[in-house]
């Protein structure tokens, strides 16, 4: 959760706690998108 909150904002924005929970599952799923962005796609050639 701090590594999200650096990376994102310093803190939630919502009150409750259930709807901070899927506030962080936003804010993680948009951090594997980012991440997936920069990850290589290679594929292998086979003569």
């Amino acid at each position: 959760m701090v590594r999200v909150k650096k990376l994102l904002g310093r803190r939630l924005s919502l009150r409750e706690h259930n709807v901070q929970i899927n506030e962080a599952y936003g804010m993680m799923k948009a951090l594997n998108k980012l991440t997936e962005l920069g990850m290589l796609h290679t594929k292998v050639i086979v003569e």
